[in-house]
């Protein structure tokens, strides 16, 4: 019952209502990720192309879409990474979630949200002035 209120009254929490009934009536799963997202596509967009589309598993947040999947979704490859077609590039890394707005967001020395003093200014710069 409660996963029902969410959808009904929430975006942010997997999928809508709408949602849920549009991938009933088009949506042809393609694949999972490792975070428990699910990937579908069916139907054609205003371009010709298939639509594609995802259901978070947890709170609707693009930063948790992996690279090989954020590919497939915007066309860019047309393998998805759970073909065995799919070879995923030397140089992606795994998946990091987006930690602005949380504690262990990167605060360099001297915010006002740390502790940390900010380093005494040297004395070595001069500032550029026109004609010099």
């Amino acid at each position: 019952m409660k996963t029902f209120l969410l959808q009904f009254f929430t975006w942010w929490n997997s999928q809508t209502l709408g949602t849920r009934f549009h991938t009933w009536r088009h949506g042809k799963k393609v694949g999972q990720d490792e975070a428990g997202n699910v990937y579908y596509e069916g139907g054609v967009d205003s371009e010709g192309r298939t639509r594609r589309w995802v259901i978070y598993s947890n709170y609707s947040e693009a930063s948790m879409i992996p690279a090989g999947w954020h590919g497939w979704m915007h066309h860019r490859v047309d393998t998805a990474p759970p073909s065995d077609n799919y070879k995923p590039r030397e140089w992606q890394k795994p998946h990091q979630p987006n930690l602005t707005g949380s504690a262990a967001a990167y605060r360099p020395k001297g915010s006002v949200l740390t502790n940390q003093h900010r380093p005494q200014v040297t004395g070595d710069y001069d500032a550029w002035t026109p004609g010099s």
